[in-house]
């Protein structure tokens, strides 16, 4: 998701450095090739883009305490009265707790200091962001946007090892990706995540190198980041497990609403132990996914960890979705009866059993590579479309950017009824 940017500044050097810093910040841009010069052209220009549509105003507007003619915190009591869905954020030498109080009145969003820092600047306006796509959601204008604060959360869980969550959670963070939203696949099975294994990959950094930073900007995010040739961000899990331990509740809460902030969809692969990172996660998450096998013993140890998310207070059973990987038609445990068991949703649509054509593709570390025709990547893109994770092509015909050979959810449900 891209922030977008509207400064006002009058003095001409204060202009500069705001420009050349924000032509820095990842996933931000400028509205204007330079910062307007007065309160009167900034009034003026958020007037013209409101009427058009809430969704043409900036995100953020950046206010230099020197602006003129009306003064600072009055033009920002205006913005907020007149524009409630744009965070304004005041740039002022003076960060004492009177101005500071005086700004929060008057309606911003935060203070920034001069001169100004890259650090303090990138925090404050995608927390401005934020806060500015929440009000727009709650307004009804939030279009095809992502629900909740930020981006989607979704969660993959298994009710026991080998059920499937890994692959589960790594295509339905591609189906995303292809349909073109930003997504970041986020590896919480600290002690044994494969991630990095599925998908071929070997980086040094992980969720590890987060864990004890007390303030997660945009920078040292993308740091801890591997960019995967699909377009994925990846958060992978420590490659010694050991490790895994010194991420905390609060650090995984951190690390969460971090990504949600940057990213339209955030998938979080929390294995099959819970520990209180992939617990706070799941307890974060927009929809919480449990994956589960049609045998006795896998029901089982699902309807245990339903149970234990709602002792814990993590999760009701009626919040999680179930999906029933390996399934297949004569089987005695059918969605249906695993719904009536856990107590939670069964997804639409459940994933065929169909180890053998998955195998090289796991065996190599190529699983971004699987075969469209693959019936297990077919359904678990259609998963994908059922949860909202991809965006829908508006017609049959195939457009830049969307679905092309792995047809989307909406063309996979067609060609099954046909």
């Amino acid at each position: 998701m891209t922030t977008r940017v509207l400064p006002a500044v009058g003095d001409p050097d204060a202009a500069r450095a705001v420009g050349t810093l924000l032509g820095q910040l990842p996933d931000t841009e400028a509205v204007l090739p330079a910062p307007v010069g007065d309160s009167t052209t900034l009034i003026d220009t958020l007037a013209r883009s409101a009427a058009v549509s809430v969704d043409e105003m900036p995100e953020v507007v950046l206010v230099h305490e020197r602006i003129g003619p009306v003064p600072a915190l009055d033009l920002i009591r205006e913005v907020a009265l007149r524009f409630p869905a744009v965070a304004v954020v005041l740039l002022t030498a003076d960060t004492g707790p009177g101005l500071y109080s005086a700004a929060m009145d008057s309606g911003a969003r935060g203070l920034v200091g001069l001169p100004l820092s890259y650090e303090e600047l990138a925090q404050r306006v995608h927390s401005a962001a934020a806060w500015a796509a929440g009000v727009r959601r709650h307004l009804g204008q939030g279009g095809d946007g992502p629900t909740g604060p930020g981006g989607t959360v979704v969660t993959v869980s298994g009710a026991k090892g080998g059920v499937g969550t890994t692959v589960t959670a790594v295509q339905l963070a591609l189906a995303a990706r292809a349909s073109g939203r930003s997504t970041a696949l986020v590896d919480l099975d600290l002690q044994a995540g494969d991630v990095a294994s599925y998908l071929d990959v070997q980086f040094r950094r992980s969720a590890v190198d987060l864990a004890a930073i007390q303030d997660l900007t945009p920078r040292v995010l993308q740091d801890a980041l591997y960019t995967h040739p699909t377009g994925l961000a990846l958060l992978l899990a420590p490659a010694d497990g050991e490790r895994g331990e010194e991420v905390t509740d609060r650090s995984a809460r951190q690390i969460v609403s971090a990504l949600r902030h940057r990213y339209e969809v955030v998938v979080v692969d929390c294995g099959t132990q819970m520990g209180s990172a992939n617990a706070a996660a799941v307890e974060m998450a927009d929809t919480a996914l449990l994956v589960v096998t049609p045998d006795v013993v896998a029901v089982r140890a699902a309807k245990r960890l339903v149970r234990l998310w709602d002792r814990l207070r993590i999760r009701k059973a009626e919040d999680t979705t179930t999906v029933v990987n390996r399934h297949t038609r004569n089987t005695e445990i059918q969605p249906s009866l695993v719904e009536k068991i856990t107590g939670t949703r069964t997804a639409r649509t459940a994933v065929p059993a169909a180890f053998r054509e998955l195998q090289p593709y796991v065996d190599s570390g190529r699983m971004h590579e699987l075969e469209a025709k693959s019936a297990v990547k077919q359904a678990l893109w259609a998963l994908a479309g059922e949860l909202d994770l991809v965006k829908t092509p508006e017609s049959a015909a195939d457009r830049p950017g969307r679905l092309r050979g792995d047809r989307g959810a909406a063309g996979l449900r067609r060609a099954r009824r046909k």
